[in-house]
């Protein structure tokens, strides 16, 4: 089992459930939740599209590396935005007292679930697909992860028992 203090950071596209899960898996824990999308908002003191549209790209992402890499808790269940993985020091910060599972949840599905993509505050050029955006990601979400979840079409009860038997059978960093 992982130690008390050791993190667990949620990450993967937008859709694959890391927020609902994240405090599901809080619950189950007994473990503070933190979201690092309501971070973000609560810093520029506006939702994740207005950061985007209003300021740009470049700031957003400036300002979700330095949430990310000011994050100093322990024993937390963090979910990251679906950008968190383009925040090489973020991600390298968290990581560096959590075990980090990558929900992957199938590119049809997730399309699926998300059904305002130009609105919901996804971190993407102006022209880039749903499909662009995914294999972009997914590259990252595999190279940061210690574990990989194949979440399908798994209740959200489900993947929390799952998590939680992987995490009781890991030999993990403590």
């Amino acid at each position: 089992m992982i130690q008390p203090e050791t993190n667990i950071v949620l990450i993967g596209m937008a859709g694959s459930g890391k927020s609902s899960i994240g405090r599901l898996l809080a619950g189950k824990m007994n473990r503070i939740f933190i979201d690092t999308d309501e971070l973000i908002e609560k810093e520029a003191g506006i939702p994740l599209q207005e950061i985007i549209n209003s300021r740009g790209l470049e700031t957003f992402q400036v300002l979700e590396e330095k949430v990310l890499a000011g994050l100093t808790v322990t024993g937390h269940v963090i979910a990251t935005g679906g950008s968190a993985v383009y925040s090489r020091t973020g991600i390298l910060h968290l990581k560096k007292n959590s075990v980090v599972i990558f929900l992957d949840v199938g590119y049809q599905l997730l399309l699926k679930r998300i059904n305002n993509f130009d609105s919901r505050g996804l971190v993407k050029h102006p022209h880039q697909t749903f499909s662009g955006l995914y294999n972009e990601r997914l590259p990252l979400y595999r190279q940061y992860a210690d574990y990989t979840l194949s979440c399908g079409t798994k209740t959200k009860p489900e993947i929390c028992r799952e998590i939680i038997k992987l995490l009781q059978n890991a030999n993990m960093k403590g």
